[in-house]
């Protein structure tokens, strides 16, 4: 979540107080370049009065407006001035706080027309300071702010009470942006930090008696971004934009954080409170791939919920992990992937164990969850692109050419699945596997501390002795198993349009 507060606080900073980035060194070409910059993205950008004072370029009662598929964004801003500093830079201040005003169009039900929903937004950034410097081809500023709050007040229609309230507050937000290119392909790097962000969330709807409370704290933000930037016109297809030079990759990086949810439905209250000590978030997407990921580390939750048997429930891990990377675009040759998940040091609380294992005979041990894979596909359609998509109906938009098992990896009560593996695919071939190209390749596998918890499972009374037996019996004939310690291998493989396990033929 504290990207996106970043993301958002930063954007309106460099549109509402920093627009000199986007012009030359001095205030009239400031100015204009944040109107013609705002006009190449559908905005219209007005001003009751524009005038030098010595060396200030005073312009008062700005408006800006956008409308684009119903949704309606209308704002106000008392002053902006420009400061000419007479070393070739142009310090821009403005008011401390601006309203906003966005409409989003609501979603029909049942045939019948529903309410927009109204976002009133109050931006409020005392004593922002903000320095543009460098040249008409690039130029850069530098920015910070001692706080900067966002409350958000959102109702539907024309509700007299407001829906939701959501607020904002960052402190010692400092952070800089370089700003290169005119309003065709515009490239934009910056990065920025801030000591503290803090958010909170009210919200109440009387007609159902539910209500919730939100808030959350997380320290030590930092982040960087760089992008190569489009007209409006151009990014109406994400495709042909793309294609054209459209990129953005963004990444942020936090510090200790606390959240505390309440929540209250028909009556009926939960509570939910949690910590974690640090986490990452990252994204990029260009005409070649698009990546994803996201992780934290020694995370905890406690819940608390009349709809749970036992007082509270209790949830941590010590590391969390996702990572996607993949083609987005037709490639006539095989491309890159990616996907890594992983899950480690999972823990619950003891009253969840009671209800499966109620005599503690299962080791309560953290349990690890890893899949961490990479390969190449070969694109026939550009995922971007929505029409080819869904021309596509059930077909695949690519290949599989080839797929490597990194890691793989499942630990719990007492017992552990490892694997490595590497295949490739003949696409020409769908018949062998019905359907499926068919794999060459093989996977091998390691099974340790089975037979000791199958052994556990019969003692609890879950399965018999004979099942047990049964089930070893049947690993036996596709696992290789060690003779002083409970320990299983496997090699799996596909090869001559066969399927074999340790050598033997099952296809």
């Amino acid at each position: 979540m504290g990207k996106w507060q970043l993301a958002g606080s930063t954007a309106v900073i460099a549109l509402l107080a920093g627009t000199g980035a986007f012009g030359d060194v001095t205030p009239e070409e400031v100015w204009q370049n944040w109107q013609d910059m705002s006009a190449s993205y559908g905005q219209a950008v007005t001003a009751a009065d524009a005038a030098r004072d010595g060396d200030a370029l005073v312009v008062s009662n700005i408006t800006v407006a956008y409308e684009k598929d119903g949704v309606k964004v209308e704002g106000t801003i008392e002053e902006i001035t420009f400061t000419d500093q007479g070393d070739g830079t142009v310090e821009v201040t403005m008011s401390n706080s601006y309203p906003l005003k966005v409409t989003v169009p609501g979603m029909a039900t049942d045939g019948a027309p529903a309410e927009p929903t109204n976002l009133d937004i109050t931006v409020t950034e005392p004593g922002m300071a903000l320095t543009a410097s460098g040249t008409a081809a690039a130029i850069s500023y530098d920015f910070n702010a001692p706080t900067l709050d966002v409350k958000l007040v959102a109702s539907d229609g024309a509700a007299a009470e407001p829906a939701a309230t959501v607020q904002i507050n960052l402190t010692n937000v400092t952070g800089n942006y370089l700003v290169e290119g005119d309003a065709t392909a515009r490239k934009i790097s910056s990065a920025f930090t801030a000591d503290t962000a803090a958010v909170s969330l009210v919200g109440a709807d009387k007609e159902t008696q539910s209500d919730v409370n939100f808030a959350m704290k997380v320290a030590n933000l930092s982040g960087t971004s760089n992008g190569t930037l489009l007209g409006a016109d151009a990014m109406a297809d994400m495709a042909a934009a793309l294609r054209a030079g459209f990129a953005a990759d963004f990444a942020l990086n936090y510090g200790a954080a606390t959240f505390d949810l309440t929540s209250t439905d028909a009556g009926s209250p939960t509570k939910v409170t949690g910590t974690s000590d640090s986490g990452d978030m990252s994204f990029a997407l260009d005409v070649n791939h698009l990546q994803y990921g996201g992780g934290g580390k020694k995370v905890a939750f406690t819940i608390t919920s009349p709809d749970i048997p036992f007082p509270e429930l209790k949830i941590g891990y010590d590391e969390a992990a996702f990572n996607l990377v993949m083609p987005v675009s037709k490639t006539d040759q095989p491309a890159d992937f990616s996907f890594l998940t992983r899950l480690v040091g999972f823990t619950i609380s003891d009253e969840i164990w009671g209800m499966v294992d109620p005599t503690a005979a299962l080791p309560h041990d953290p349990a690890t969850v890893i899949l961490d894979t990479k390969g190449q596909v070969t694109l026939s359609t550009d995922i971007m692109d929505t029409a080819a998509m869904e021309s596509l109906g059930d077909a695949p938009p690519g290949q599989l050419n080839a797929l490597d098992i990194v890691e793989m990896k499942l630990a719990a009560v007492g017992a552990e699945l490892t694997g490595v593996g590497s295949f490739t695919f003949d696409n020409s071939d769908m018949t062998t596997f019905e359907g499926v190209p068919a794999p060459t390749g093989k996977l091998d596998l390691k099974l340790t501390g089975a037979n000791a918890l199958l052994d556990k499972i019969v003692a609890m009374g879950l399965i018999t002795a004979e099942d047990a037996t049964g089930y070893k019996m049947m690993v036996s004939m596709f696992a290789n198993s060690a003779a002083d310690k409970d320990e299983m291998t496997s090699t799996l493989e596909f090869k001559d349009k066969g399927f074999y396990a340790n050598g033997q033929r099952l296809q």
